[in-house]
């Protein structure tokens, strides 16, 4: 029997990670096409050209650059235009608090810790998931059939998709956080309230206060469209001077919102630091 290379136990052991690397080359080879090609049919569907997009970005910056740059009037406006920013903020602070509170109680209906029977957490959760896959723009719109335009519909459309939102989250917090706490105190005799609010609360309030600051920051965001839609607040502000052609008017409610937003985002992530 021949023997073997000096050097063939080093290529076997190395015919392994080659192997390997070869076929995540290939699979990341096969997603890029699989992906390119999904792109070329979706455009072709669609009959969108990517050149001609690319093509109109300086044209759109010169727009932007000549319309979009407060002036002296639209800074006159800044008074108005910060009252209603401040109402929007308010509403979506009542809409995410009140929300919050709403899908903590489902979320220990529909947990599986602290369920208190399981045809109750399979409600629980469908009704969870029911409201979280309806947008905020549509229950504005179903809503101001009843209610009409008013600041209590935006309310109502910012609750209602976060209550849902929310809901879903706190179950799957409550089912991470807080079963083996929960199990002892039951072991121990404690009762259903002890045990919620000796074990599941203090476990689980970090990630409640962090889903709720995150609400938080999206509400404002997604309250300044339910105003376009129900004629209240910074939306409606911006619609007007977008309808009216104040486009630099338009552009300062737009800042103002992001620069709001960026502040809270800031204070939120601050809060986060402290309490996880």
């Amino acid at each position: 029997m021949a023997p073997k290379p000096a050097n063939s136990s080093a290529t076997e052991a190395l015919s392994g990670p080659d192997a390997f690397f070869r076929r995540i080359r290939r699979q990341t080879l096969l997603v890029w096409v699989a992906i390119v090609g999904l792109s070329l049919l979706t455009g072709a569907v669609t009959r969108y050209d990517v050149a001609s997009s690319f093509t109109a970005i300086p044209r759109v910056a010169r727009w932007m650059a000549a319309n979009l740059l407060p002036d002296a009037r639209a800074l006159s406006r800044l008074p108005s235009i910060l009252g209603k920013l401040a109402d929007t903020v308010l509403v979506s602070v009542m809409a995410t608090v009140t929300a919050t509170a709403a899908a903590f109680a489902f979320g220990l209906l529909g947990s599986r810790t602290t369920r208190p029977h399981p045809v109750v957490a399979a409600a629980a959760r469908l009704v969870a998931s029911f409201f979280r896959n309806i947008p905020v723009a549509a229950w504005a719109m179903i809503l101001l059939l009843s209610f009409g335009q008013s600041s209590f519909t935006g309310f109502l459309a910012l609750t209602l998709e976060t209550f849902g939102f929310l809901s879903r989250a706190f179950m799957e917090t409550i089912d991470e956080t807080s079963e083996d706490s929960v199990e002892a105190l039951r072991a121990a005799g404690a009762t259903y309230a002890h045990t919620i609010f000796q074990a599941v609360l203090p476990s689980t309030l970090p990630q409640v206060v962090s889903w709720m600051l995150y609400m938080l920051e999206t509400n404002i965001r997604s309250a300044t469209l339910v105003g376009i839609l129900t004629g209240t607040g910074i939306g409606f502000a911006f619609d007007l001077y977008y309808k009216s052609l104040a486009y630099p008017s338009a552009a300062l409610v737009t800042l103002s919102v992001v620069v709001v937003v960026l502040a809270i985002e800031a204070v939120s992530n601050a809060v986060r630091r402290r309490i996880l």
